[in-house]
């Protein structure tokens, strides 16, 4: 254990001592976010993000801990582990280099080389492959023919002994840890098509490119390429370079090679090496490098994922409007679902303003009745099929109403998904499928995060090839994301679904349907504690969950904040040296607090009370601001009263638009235009970056200049460089 602390503290360039406590408390069972919020004295204050990354490292090296005794096991099994081989496994890096060293050892289907190891031919092998016999290889093989064996001539003992020779060769695990380090480096993937039929894969048509520059989009391109046969694939590397590596390795490195002199058991041996590596090694090794290739490119785009899916998620929210759900459609008419502020359904429609000119005066006529009637302030349109006409139709219908109502694009990936799920049967059993779409699209403009919660993360739509990636890491990685993301904002126990409460920290879809059940049957909660009253909520999980849970109708104003509850005494014993009370808090009558605190000293308020400081720090920041919500630090999403098409778009132009997606090369931007623009990496600024991440997220706020429209192909070029400075 203390190595593998040592390891991770080293690679993650923090303080052992804060690495060995993450690794005590995790085993202990306490999840990411409780640990990252309530556990900071114990960490240095770390953020989920470096946190989930030591939990990875972690259960990487333990599971390459527990592999390298497997093998240890399995050679010593067969009597041929040595205290040198054995030092070399320990002193493995990664799981790659473990299995080139147990290769040798590893049972293997019936190779050449294993049966003339049947045929006793291995002490010819190894007296060849020595180099030091002078005799000819015909003098040495003679005493190996035996009929009885299948070895009927010299010729046939010579092939067997090349055999394996060959097969020693592409087992040496020092050989092949240098030939991928050399292919790394200088090796390329060379793409070819295998048809003349145009596709969206034809850049890669004819394409080479060092492995060393491959862009991960290139390598899960270039796979999904091949796999739907538009493409044939290889790893290049200069054979001379490899067979050079492998001679130096096998021959010239044996004594002195300026005094070495090529024998016939030498040539052997190098004839034997070439075989090798064209029959075994080099098949062997462009599989495990094409293998690596993808396993990097999707960790990349899993990890761009998440990086996109985060700001999607903590998007700023459109609380407390009546708002009106458009669901887009040609074939079923546009669903429409109107909310009120707390996301109640109070109506639904479908109209069809698609179908003639008639029914789109009808549509207007019978949306602008619910929007009177309603009282509507806001409009969220999905983003899909029909989504220019109905956005059309909705700004004339705010035209005629001169009522100050606003529309909004939503992006709507994942709503039909939602929309058809079992949750969402249960949510609205009286609506048919296509009105809960809108209902959806509705709740994500008031409170993205709430409704995004209900989806598949991999359905919401930014990122990129997410289908051809390991599933159960994407799930994983993505499903932390929401868990960060839902516990850094916080949770209301008396208006939460089981859905978003299941996120929560500590918590699982059995308690949170059951805190559901609870408050449908007993009335809101009152207080926190009261929790521990839900069926099968035990004090670990209360631990765990009881600061991000809000509960706004409780008499404690604490219970409404991110301070938990194994601080209140903490929090109000602070209170009290400064001169406050709880009462003060709730009405919001401590404006000083922070100032006091620093007149009188963190550090030493913070030993008076018996806490640390980064937990003085947060307490404070919670009783500033009880029942805030960070979104409301964002900027706000942008609305508009009018639209945009493609055709008024025209070069020069500047506009402000909201960021869609980040990917590798450039970034997409919603400029309210049916089609988003893109942001070349090139364009994004005026110094070099290596990804768009580094200046941009999704749901950032961009001004942008147009560059380029192509009506035909719907293309739009954008820059953010380019924008003159008084517009920015």
């Amino acid at each position: 254990m203390n190595q593998i602390a040592q390891a991770l503290a080293q690679e993650l360039k923090q303080p052992l001592q804060y690495v060995e406590n993450v690794i005590a408390l995790l085993d202990e069972g306490n999840t990411i976010p409780f640990i990252a919020r309530y556990r900071k004295e114990s960490h240095g204050s770390m953020d989920d993000t470096t946190l989930r990354t030591l939990s990875d490292r972690l259960n990487y090296l333990r599971n390459l801990a527990a592999r390298k005794e497997e093998v240890k096991n399995a050679i010593a099994n067969q009597e041929k582990l040595t205290d040198e081989l054995s030092l070399a496994i320990d002193n493995a890096k990664t799981l790659a280099e473990v299995e080139d060293l147990y290769r040798p050892y590893k049972q293997k289907r019936r190779t050449r080389a294993t049966m003339a190891k049947e045929k006793g031919l291995e002490p010819l092998a190894q007296q060849i492959f020595d180099q030091t016999e002078r005799c000819p290889l015909a003098t040495m093989a003679e005493p190996f023919v035996d009929p009885e064996k299948g070895v009927e001539t010299v010729e046939d003992a010579l092939a067997g002994a090349n055999d394996i020779i060959a097969e020693w060769i592409a087992d040496d695990a020092a050989i092949r840890k240098e030939l991928r380090e050399l292919t790394m480096k200088k090796g390329s993937l060379r793409t070819v098509a295998q048809t003349e039929e145009d596709s969206v894969y034809r850049l890669y048509y004819d394409f080479t490119q060092n492995l060393a520059k491959l862009a991960g989009h290139q390598i899960l391109a270039i796979n999904r390429g091949e796999k739907e046969e538009f493409l044939k694939v290889s790893v290049e590397l200069d054979r001379e370079w490899a067979l050079g590596l492998i001679w130096n390795r096998i021959v010239s490195g044996k004594g002195n090679s300026t005094t070495f002199v090529r024998t016939e058991s030498s040539v052997f041996v190098q004839t034997a090496a070439e075989d090798g590596f064209d029959r075994l090694l080099w098949p062997s090794l462009e599989r495990e490098i094409r293998n690596m290739l993808t396993e990097t490119a999707c960790e990349g785009a899993i990890a761009m994922f998440a990086l996109n899916l985060r700001p999607l998620l903590m998007q700023p929210t459109v609380k407390g409007h009546v708002t009106m759900g458009l669901d887009p459609g040609y074939a079923h008419g546009c669903k429409v679902a109107v909310i009120d502020g707390t996301g109640k359904v109070l109506d639904t429609a479908v109209v069809y303003p698609t179908y003639g000119q008639r029914q789109k005066a009808e549509a207007i006529t019978k949306l602008s009745g619910m929007v009177r009637r309603h009282k509507v302030e806001h409009i969220a349109i999905g983003n899909g099929t029909a989504s220019r006409e109905t956005e059309q139709m909705a700004v004339e219908m705010i035209r005629q109403l001169d009522s100050g109502v606003a529309y909004m694009i939503v992006n709507e990936a994942g709503a039909s998904v939602y929309s058809a799920s079992k949750l969402a049967a249960e949510e609205f059993p009286e609506y048919d499928v296509n009105l809960r779409s809108a209902v959806s699209i509705a709740r994500r403009m008031q409170d993205p995060l709430a409704e995004l919660v209900k989806i598949d993360p991999k359905a919401i739509g930014v990122g990129q090839y997410q289908h051809d990636m390991p599933q159960k890491r994407l799930d994983e990685t993505l499903s932390g994301v929401v868990e960060d993301c839902v516990n850094a904002v916080g949770v209301d126990v008396n208006t939460a679904s089981a859905s978003l409460l299941g996120r929560v920290s500590g918590l699982n879809a059995t308690t949170a349907k059951n805190i559901v059940k609870y408050r449908e049957e007993n009335g809101v909660f009152t207080a926190r504690k009261q929790l521990l009253k839900v069926p099968k909520l035990g004090p670990k999980a209360f631990e765990q969950s009881a600061g991000f849970l809000r509960v706004p109708e409780s008499k404690s104003v604490l219970d409404n904040t991110g301070v938990h509850p194994e601080s209140y005494a903490a929090a109000e014993k602070l209170l009290e040296l400064c001169g406050y009370t709880l009462k003060d808090v709730a009405k919001g009558e401590i404006g000083m607090l922070e100032q006091k605190v620093k007149l009188m000293g963190a550090e030493k308020l913070a030993a008076q009370i018996g806490i640390g400081v980064p937990t003085l720090n947060d307490v404070v920041k919670e009783l500033m601001k009880p029942g805030r919500d960070v979104r409301d630090d964002l900027p706000a999403p942008i609305l508009r009263t009018d639209v945009l098409d493609i055709k008024d778009l025209a070069a020069g132009m500047v506009l402000s638009g909201t960021v869609r997606n980040v990917v590798d090369f450039g970034v997409f931007v919603d400029i309210g235009v049916h089609q988003d623009g893109l942001v070349h990496i090139s364009q994004v600024c005026n110094k070099f970056i290596k990804h768009p991440s580094e200046m941009v997220s999704v749901g950032d706020i961009v001004k942008v200049v147009v560059l380029d429209v192509d009506e035909k192909k719907h293309r739009i070029s954008l820059s953010m460089k380019q924008v003159p400075k008084e517009s920015k």
